[in-house]
């Protein structure tokens, strides 16, 4: 026990240690790639923050341009500032585009002076659209630099705001009611609209919940519209070209319209304001070239400047930064700071480690035990089962080595039980020879015809015993040589009840064959009648005086034995004692008898099935066993037509 202790020790210690090893060199890799991307990502975010990118700041720029986008004048704007600078914690000043100060949340006495460049310009009529937190209402091609919350004339009064509310309300119920979910949403300028839910205004199609009641402009609205479409037109007169009706998302449809005398459509509201006019006596369309485009896109733009400069507040710099007037705070990697990440790193690479010990100790106790059941079985120690741990790989072997070890032991005992039964059968007969011998030496027994007879008889038998197992060994080893011809299966079944016919006739059974004399079988005749042999013997020894014995042929195709037949049947039935169902399945076993006894009546060493079994499966086919418990049984022999050379049957 002490040498298998030390045997298994290097297996372990070098699986363990493999796996520690490459544990290792992962966690520190990792730990490495972690830093170094740490550090690039914290050097990208300090590149970021510097000059003019505000991505971080980007809420206190939109909360700026907001209050600029619904006021006049920056008047006020202070609590605005300073709130914005508790909440980030910055210093948030505002100037002038000539850097006069507007606001300061600097707290002390002489605020520092402020950088040489501002962080961004607020501006509702020309939004940065890389810093602003865009509005998830997308403006028309012509108002995408302008802030959503600049309405400007367009700003519904309150007897407006609650009509339309009002209106909304109701067709919200009303799609609701049919299923059709939706809320209202008021936007910039106060005017509310239906949103339904999954944006699919087609929906409400059909119903009478149709949004669309909304769409038309108000007495506020039109005014303002009307004033836009002005202001374009007068920019489009300008550059020679001709007038443009607005849609209600600010595009100009397929062409420049030509008017015709009628009421006049109004334009769309900026931001959320989108009703649409309705539609002049009559209008002629007239396509229109790239160059057209641009030059109504640009004075759209122009024109919505132009309208709204007066209610929103002017542009101002905005200076956004720490108390000490660095535009960003400062980062310091400190000898603190080191030591803080260089003992993060180190807590980092122990719990690997740490985890990789317990994977390897889990790892390796199921193959220890692996290793302790095989050196047993080595041993010859009685084998136990390893437990399984689980479906992964080494539970799959842990499982397959349970297989393994139950099959070697069953094995084991047959062997045993094999040994055994073999010495048995070989003691009887020669301790009878030896007996006889003795008596005739000692001249107790005259060495007459009768004795000569049973010692023959005894030998005979001793004789089969060896020849059996010799042709099990045979067949174990794959030698079993077979020298197949064409064999009438007729003439041969005849052949073999007329061999058993005496011994049938001594027992009082029976023996008959139902099988036509003309079909042939490619097989080796000697070893097939050893195997029809072998059953017909079984099949008298166990029927009882009064008893029948058939031995059938036939086709299993077409019923009966014909040429052409893929599998021929040779069936051996008899009317005896049968065989309990518990005990059917072990008929074909070596030296197994349903009598268990040494002193059975029904003789026979037990090897005659097993040897039928390996000469059927010598010839390409199989043998099968059915049984009624006193009724009697049925052993059936099925043999390809086409033999194990490749010979055919033929008549």
């Amino acid at each position: 026990m002490r040498r298998d202790r030390s045997s298994r020790v290097p297996l372990r210690r070098s699986l363990l240690g493999r796996l520690l090893g490459v544990s290792a060199l992962v966690a520190a890799c990792s730990v490495a790639a972690t830093a170094w991307l740490a550090v690039q990502t914290t050097s990208g975010a300090i590149r970021q923050e510097q000059g003019q990118n505000l991505a971080a700041d980007a809420r206190i720029y939109d909360t700026l341009l907001g209050y600029a986008a619904r006021h006049p004048t920056w008047d006020g704007v202070d609590a605005t500032v300073r709130e914005l600078a508790e909440q980030s914690g910055r210093r948030v000043a505002l100037t002038t585009q000539s850097r006069q100060p507007l606001a300061d949340s600097a707290t002390a006495a002489t605020p520092p002076a402020l950088p040489p460049e501002a962080s961004a310009v607020v501006d509702p009529l020309s939004v940065d659209t890389v810093l602003a937190a865009r509005s998830t209402e997308g403006q028309g091609t012509a108002a995408d630099r302008i802030d959503p919350r600049a309405v400007g004339p367009f700003l519904l009064p309150a007897a407006e705001r609650s009509a339309l509310r009002r209106t909304a309300d109701r067709q919200a119920v009303c799609l609701n009611r049919v299923g059709i979910a939706a809320d209202v949403v008021v936007g910039p300028s106060g005017r509310p609209r239906v949103q339904m839910v999954g944006n699919d205004p087609e929906r409400a199609a059909g119903t009478r919940c149709d949004p669309s009641d909304l769409d038309s402009p108000t007495r506020t609205e039109k005014k303002a519209l009307t004033a836009l479409n002005g202001l374009a037109d007068a920019c489009l007169k300008r550059q020679g070209r001709g007038e443009v009706r607005l849609n209600q998302d600010l595009s100009w449809g397929g062409g420049v319209a030509v008017p015709v005398p009628g009421p006049a459509r109004p334009t769309p509201l900026p931001g959320d304001a989108r009703e649409a006019a309705p539609a002049p006596a009559v209008e002629e369309p007239r396509e229109f070239t790239g160059e057209d485009d641009r030059a109504i896109a640009s004075c759209v733009g122009t024109a919505r400047s132009e309208q709204l400069s007066s209610y929103v507040a002017s542009p101002a710099l905005l200076f956004i930064g720490d108390e000490g007037g660095a535009t960003v705070p400062g980062f310091d990697l400190s000898p603190a700071n080191t030591a803080k990440i260089a003992g993060a790193a180190a807590l980092v690479l122990a719990l690997t480690v740490g985890a990789s010990v317990l994977a390897g100790a889990r790892l390796v106790r199921p193959l220890h035990a692996l290793t302790g059941a095989a050196q047993r079985m080595r041993d010859g120690q009685e084998h136990a089962s390893v437990p399984v741990s689980g479906d992964d790989e080494i539970g799959r072997l842990a499982a397959a080595f349970n297989d393994m070890s139950a099959h070697r032991a069953r094995l084991e005992e047959q062997r045993k039980a094999m040994v055994s039964d073999v010495a048995h059968e070989l003691r009887t007969p020669l301790s009878n020879i030896r007996g006889w011998l003795e008596a005739a030496q000692d001249g107790l027994a005259d060495p007459d015809p009768a004795f000569v007879s049973s010692l023959l008889e005894e030998a005979v038998q001793l004789q089969h015993i060896i020849d059996d197992l010799q042709d099990l060994a045979a067949a174990d080893a794959g030698v079993l040589r077979l020298h197949p011809e064409p064999v009438r299966v007729g003439e041969l079944l005849s052949q073999v009840a007329a061999a058993h016919q005496a011994r049938a006739e001594t027992a009082g059974v029976t023996l008959t064959v139902e099988a036509g004399a003309g079909a042939i079988l490619p097989a080796d005749p000697v070893r097939l009648r050893q195997a029809v042999g072998n059953l017909v013997s079984n099949a008298v020894r166990h029927t009882p005086a009064g008893g029948r014995v058939t031995l059938r042929a036939y086709g299993e195709e077409a019923g009966r034995l014909s040429e052409g037949a893929g599998e021929v049947v040779i069936e051996v039935a008899d009317t005896g004692t049968g065989i309990p169902a518990g005990d059917l399945r072990h008929v074909f076993d070596r030296f197994w008898r349903a009598e268990k006894s040494r002193s059975r009546r029904t003789g026979g060493s037990g090897l005659g099935l097993a040897i039928v079994r390996k000469l059927a499966e010598a010839h390409g086919g199989s043998v099968s066993a059915t049984s009624t418990e006193g009724e009697g049984s049925a052993f059936t022999l099925r043999l390809p037509a086409r033999g194990p050379d490749g010979m055919t049957t033929a008549s």
